[in-house]
């Protein structure tokens, strides 16, 4: 991956812009998808930019918009002339409680979570193979088991776990296709999906004690990508030891 060229879905804050970041800080040179963050993506483009000149670009696009990410694929492509690795970050996250569930939750969820990676990979592959590249799904630890009133995220991620041990199998062996499931990493935005009595709950429920960082997630992706070369089809926790207390 080094000097190679990487495409990091929903690359703008929180843990993607920590992931492109990281990768660029190891060689990489990044393409950030954003949607609604262009601004942010902006600014982050300048930062990684001034450490590294023409190495860092900003694509912009709806992912649920199904015919839009070939485009998407080729427009990260155009950026510098190949591509390495695809890292399928971005997600919607909300509550979807048993009985309130609609089919427009339904297809934001589904759809970010689980049909634009399974397509955009399905985009990149050729350029992929070409590359003998890799592609890292960010899957969550409530895949394996499922996070109440989260209906619908829950089976989705549970989905993108299935999707990236099946990618695995069909791309292999030019393209290793691996998972990294975070726990409790960072809090959402705003207080209205998680009290502070849920917050203290699943802290202790960790067997670290504590909640996680984006570089830590970062820093297994970097891992999957640069330095597991014998390694695809495996789904990789990082979430303190919280998944053997759920």
């Amino acid at each position: 991956m080094q000097d190679g060229a990487v495409l990091v879905t929903g690359a703008a804050r929180r843990i993607g812009a920590a992931i492109a970041r990281t990768l660029h800080a190891a060689g990489a040179n990044v393409v950030l998808h954003c949607h609604r963050s262009r601004a942010d993506a902006e600014r982050l483009a300048a930062e990684l930019n001034s450490r590294r000149g023409a190495s860092c670009s900003v694509v912009q696009a709806d992912l649920l918009d199904l015919a839009g990410l070939p485009v998407l694929v080729e427009e990260a492509l155009q950026e510098f002339g190949r591509l390495d690795a695809l890292v399928n970050n971005a997600s919607s996250f909300y509550p979807t409680p048993f009985g309130t569930i609609g089919e427009d939750e339904w297809n934001d969820l589904v759809g970010s979570n689980l049909r634009a990676p399974l397509f955009l990979a399905q985009a990149a592959a050729p350029r992929l193979r070409e590359s003998r590249g890799a592609i890292v799904n960010l899957v969550d630890i409530h895949a394996e088991r499922p996070l109440k009133d989260f209906v619908v995220y829950s089976v989705a991620k549970a989905g993108l776990a299935g999707l990236t041990r099946a990618l695995a199998l069909e791309l292999g062996p030019e393209v290793r296709v691996n998972g990294v499931a975070p726990g409790a990493i960072l809090w959402p935005d705003g207080d209205e999906h998680f009290a502070p009595s849920e917050k203290g709950r699943i802290t202790d429920q960790t067997p670290l004690k504590r909640i996680g960082s984006p570089d830590d997630v970062a820093g297994a992706v970097k891992y999957l990508l640069f330095d597991a070369p014998f390694v695809t089809g495996q789904i990789l926790a990082v979430d303190g030891g919280r998944g053997i207390h759920l």
